[in-house]
């Protein structure tokens, strides 16, 4: 009888624990749009605009917040990149655990020498992206984004059309929000609190 109730005990502590180890991530409530688990936007392979190649492994351990766009966007970008330094600035020392990324779509025009004079001009972390015309379409077409290079008047320039949300993954390199744009950086701000908090719960 005692072996028995001894045995009953032990298979008990082994359930606990492999409930405790398999059972799924807590749910966040999030402000943004929750696209955990997406089989899409998983990875990138480009240069940095300090001519170093980068891919998305090389940031676990900090929540990276991608932004797609191009140096001559007379609008959303800048507007976007700005509302990111607010954000960073909000974070105060959480900062350092978040990377912030610019990915051009704009290859033709954008070389890693004009990356690194526009992108940390809005904060001196923020790293930009490069590929050549292969890499880039093929990013685009990972992170499933509307790209339409569209000619000026004049006929002697052009201007993109493109997605202008921004993508956040976690510490483990796994997607979980879309940001869209336009909106105050307080709700970003809450949302990547949360992911920190939620990184730091799980470890």
């Amino acid at each position: 009888m005692r072996i028995l109730l001894l045995i009953l005990v032990v298979l008990t502590a082994l359930v606990a624990c492999d409930n405790k180890l398999t059972s799924p991530t807590p749910k966040i409530s999030f402000v943004n749009t929750d696209i955990t688990g997406i089989d899409y936007a998983r990875k990138f392979s480009l240069i940095d605009h300090n001519g170093q190649p980068r891919s998305l492994e090389d940031f676990r351990g900090k929540l990276v917040l991608v932004f797609f766009g191009y140096t001559q966007c007379p609008d959303v970008c800048p507007t976007t990149l700005s509302e990111m330094a607010n954000i960073m600035q909000l974070l105060e020392k959480d900062a350092d655990k978040v990377q912030v990324l610019f990915i051009t779509l704009d290859p033709e025009r954008d070389t890693p020498s004009l990356l690194s004079r526009y992108v940390p001009a809005f904060h001196p972390r923020f790293l930009g992206l490069v590929g050549d015309k292969a890499a880039t379409d093929e990013v685009a077409k990972e992170f499933k984004l509307f790209v339409q290079k569209i000619s000026t008047k004049s006929g002697s320039g052009y201007t993109i059309d493109h997605t202008a949300g921004s993508y956040l993954f976690d510490t483990q390199g796994h997607i979980r929000l879309f940001i869209r744009h336009g909106q105050d950086a307080e709700p970003i701000v809450k949302d990547i609190r949360a992911l920190l908090n939620s990184s730091s719960n799980s470890q």
